[in-house]
C-alpha cells in the first residue's frame, strides 16, 4: 500500500497523456537510466541533488518524482521538493514498477536535441490542419510537455530548421513525416514506441482523416470537420493549436474510456 506521500502506478497511469498530468521529474542516476533509456511518457530529466534549482519553474503543479525503485533517491528528491513548497510525491516502486505493469514508455533515442532551456524545437508548415496539430499533441501530453511549436511558410521550413535548429516534421523527406500509408502522427507513435490501445486507436483516426480515408474509421469524418472549423475560426497557428489540444484531449478520452458508449434518443428509462 502506498504512503503519504507516493502515488501507486495505477492512479498515475490514469493521469499520463491528459492535461492533468503532473510534472513528472526523472532522478535516475545515469548508471539507471542507460540500462533502460526510456521515459514514462511526458517525463523529464533531472539530477536529483539538485531539484530544488526547479521550484520556481514547477510553482503551484504537482510534481511525481520517480528513480529505479523509488527508495532513497526519489524518496529525498521528493522531500527537498516539499521543503520547499512543491506538492511533491514519489512513484510507488519507481520505473521498475512501471515497466512491469506494462504501461507505456517513451524511447529517448529518436528524441531531437533539447535547445538551451531544456526543451525540443520542432517546425513546420503554417496553416495547420490535422497531422500538424495531432502530432504536437502527442509531443506535449507523451514525450516533451515543454515542446516548443514553430509554424512557417512551406517554402522555409528546411530553412527555419537549419537556422534555428529545429526538427521538421509533416514535410517531404524528412524523418518525421509520412511513410507509405501511415501519417506522420504514426511515425510518431512507432519511432518513440509508445504501445498503447488508445493512441493505436486514436492513430487510425488521425490516419484516415489525414490521408482521406475515411473507410479506415467512421470518427474520421468528425475529426476533419472538426479541424477544418479550427483552421476557420483562428488566424493565428499558436491559438489554434492550443484550442486543438483540447480537441485531441477528447478524442483521446473517448478512445481509452468511452468506445463502448452510444447515444441515443429518447433517453433509455430505468423502470422502477
Amino acid at each position: 500500500m502506498a504512503s503519504y506521500n507516493e502515488i501507486p502506478v495505477t492512479a498515475l497511469a490514469r493521469l499520463i497523456g491528459t492535461p492533468d498530468c503532473p510534472v513528472l521529474l526523472d532522478v535516475r542516476i545515469d548508471e539507471d537510466f542507460d540500462d533502460d533509456p526510456r521515459f514514462i511518457p511526458g517525463a523529464f530529466r533531472y539530477p536529483f541533488e539538485d531539484v530544488v534549482d526547479l521550484v520556481q519553474e514547477i510553482d503551484g503543479r504537482s510534481v511525481v518524482v520517480y528513480c529505479q525503485k523509488g527508495l532513497k533517491i526519489s524518496q529525498g528528491a521528493a522531500a527537498l521538493l516539499r521543503n520547499s513548497g512543491v506538492q511533491a510525491e514519489v512513484l510507488e516502486g519507481g520505473q521498475f514498477a512501471w515497466r512491469d505493469a506494462k504501461h507505456p514508455m517513451v524511447s529517448t533515442k529518436p528524441l531531437p536535441p533539447l535547445d538551451a532551456v531544456g526543451r525540443t524545437v520542432w517546425v513546420t508548415r503554417h496553416r495547420p490542419k490535422i497531422d500538424r496539430i495531432a502530432c504536437p499533441w502527442l509531443i506535449r501530453r507523451f514525450v516533451d510537455p515543454k515542446a516548443q511549436f514553430l509554424f512557417v511558410s512551406a517554402s522555409q521550413v528546411t530553412n527555419v530548421a537549419e537556422r534555428f535548429n529545429a526538427t521538421p516534421f509533416d514535410i517531404e523527406d524528412v524523418f518525421w513525416s509520412h511513410r507509405g500509408e501511415d501519417c506522420t502522427f504514426d511515425t510518431m507513435v512507432k519511432e518513440f514506441g509508445i504501445e498503447h490501445k488508445a493512441l493505436a486507436r486514436l492513430a487510425l483516426i488521425v490516419r484516415a482523416a489525414d490521408t482521406n480515408r475515411h473507410d479506415l474509421a467512421p470518427e474520421a469524418a468528425g475529426l476533419l470537420a472538426a479541424s477544418l472549423g479550427l483552421s476557420r475560426m483562428y488566424r493565428d497557428d499558436l491559438e489554434q493549436l492550443e484550442a486543438g489540444m483540447t480537441l485531441y484531449d477528447a478524442f483521446y478520452r473517448w478512445a481509452r474510456d468511452a468506445t463502448d458508449e452510444g447515444h441515443d434518443w429518447p433517453a433509455a428509462v430505468t423502470k422502477a
